[in-house]
């Protein structure tokens, strides 16, 4: 018979899609009063991987990640993608998202995003929060998989990845 364990803290992030950088700026701040400092973050990127929001929030995009400080138990991510929902729906105008906030956890060997959609590949959390397993992490590299976003394989994605895994480890050891 197994024995329940207690779940290894994991490295919170999350990617934010906007229409301005300056957008991103102002949303950072807040999502650092939500959960704490940043330690890592990416450069900005056009999004132009897909058009899938620009109905919605039109075009020229960007697209920027960033990496927490604090430690979370990956029991919270459903609570976190609601919360990250709401400050979505507080920037929205006429009910049209002006971001889109993806949180995920990084563990050191994969990184798993939240998602209110449901897929084959995907698991329920609860509170309508499924997640996926986006990338595995195997002989020092971020593997991606048949579902995995194209952003989430770009050269900024991996090389912000890498660092928030790096600073990650180095937490893991003083815990």
């Amino acid at each position: 018979m197994g024995m329940v364990r207690k779940p290894e803290l994991v490295k919170l992030f999350t990617g934010i899609i906007a229409e301005s950088n300056k957008l991103i700026d102002n949303l950072t701040q807040k999502l650092a009063e939500q959960w704490g400092e940043i330690d890592v973050e990416s450069k900005s990127i056009r999004f132009d991987f897909t058009s899938y929001y620009e109905n919605e929030m039109g075009k020229n995009l960007v697209r920027k990640w960033i990496g927490f400080n604090k430690l979370i138990n990956p029991g919270e991510l459903a609570e976190i993608k609601t919360q990250t929902n709401n400050i979505e729906r507080e920037n929205a105008v006429a009910e049209k998202r002006r971001i889109n906030i993806d949180p995920g956890y990084l563990a050191l060997s994969k990184v798993v995003l939240a998602s209110t959609k449901d897929f084959s590949h995907r698991i329920y959390l609860g509170k309508g929060i499924y997640a996926e397993i986006t990338l595995l992490y195997k002989e020092k590299e971020f593997i991606p998989l048949a579902w995995t976003y194209s952003d989430y394989q770009s050269e900024t994605a991996t090389s912000f990845l890498k660092n928030l895994r790096q600073q990650y480890h180095r937490q893991l050891l003083l815990v």
